[in-house]
C-alpha cells in the first residue's frame, strides 16, 4: 500500500515537472519570437506554433478560394 502510493506520488510529480518544463518552453519561445509580447500570449503563440503546418495553410487558402468562388456565384445567378 505505501509503495503504491509513492509510485503515484512520483507519477504525478514527474508529470508536473513535465507540465511545467513545457509551459516554460513556450514562454519563452514567445518572447524569443515576439520581442515585446505580454507572457500571456507568448504563452498562447508558443502553444499554437506547433499546430499550424503548411497543411493547414494550404487548406486555409483553399477555403478561402472556395468563399470567394461562391461569392462570385451568387452575384451571377
Amino acid at each position: 500500500m505505501v509503495s503504491e502510493n509513492a509510485v503515484i506520488g512520483a507519477l504525478i510529480f514527474v508529470v508536473l515537472i513535465i507540465a511545467a518544463n513545457f509551459f516554460m518552453y513556450a514562454i519563452a519561445r514567445g518572447w524569443a519570437k515576439g520581442g515585446d509580447v505580454r507572457w500571456i500570449s507568448a504563452l498562447k503563440q508558443g502553444l499554437t506554433k506547433p499546430l499550424e503546418s503548411q497543411r493547414n495553410k494550404d487548406v486555409d487558402e483553399l477555403r478561402k478560394k472556395i468563399e470567394e468562388l461562391q461569392k462570385n456565384s451568387k452575384k451571377e445567378g
